[in-house]
């Protein structure tokens, strides 16, 4: 079961890495996107600067994670810890600082649970069976 959950892993971590690459992208490019300027009334941010944290940090994270997921490095799943985090949030000081709401806040905070989920599959911290420990060990 921990090779499916490495595969899904896999999965999540290459799309938020390829949505964070565009992503970013997209908001350093003017007018790429699409999103209005009043949206970061009153914020301290410009849609630059937000394609710029979007594309080295969470995109950085994410790709680094996918990377030593992929090569199988004992950092992978530590990695992967730290993106999923980093993604839940970066959706969630988006929302909090932009008064609109988009359902790609909702997909990303998905993504982001879903990340920190299958890590913790990996790593057997989610185990179906109550009162036994990930080394299969009674209370």
């Amino acid at each position: 079961m921990t090779r499916l959950w490495r595969i899904l892993l896999l999965i999540v971590a290459g799309f938020n890495t390829l949505s964070a690459l565009a992503g970013g992208i997209g908001l350093m490019t003017p007018g790429a996107i699409g999103m209005a300027d009043w949206w970061l009334e009153g914020t301290g941010f410009t849609y630059p600067m937000a394609g710029v944290i979007l594309l080295i940090v969470v995109g950085g994270t994410q790709g680094l994670a996918f990377v030593l997921l992929l090569l199988r490095r004992p950092w992978g799943y530590l990695a992967n810890a730290v993106a999923g985090f980093g993604m839940v949030l970066w959706i969630y000081v988006e929302v909090a600082l932009l008064p609109v709401y988009s359902f790609l806040h909702t997909l990303y905070l998905t993504t982001g649970i879903a990340q920190l989920a299958l890590t913790f599959a990996c790593l057997g911290i989610l185990s179906r069976t109550v009162g036994t420990s990930a080394a299969g060990e009674g209370r």
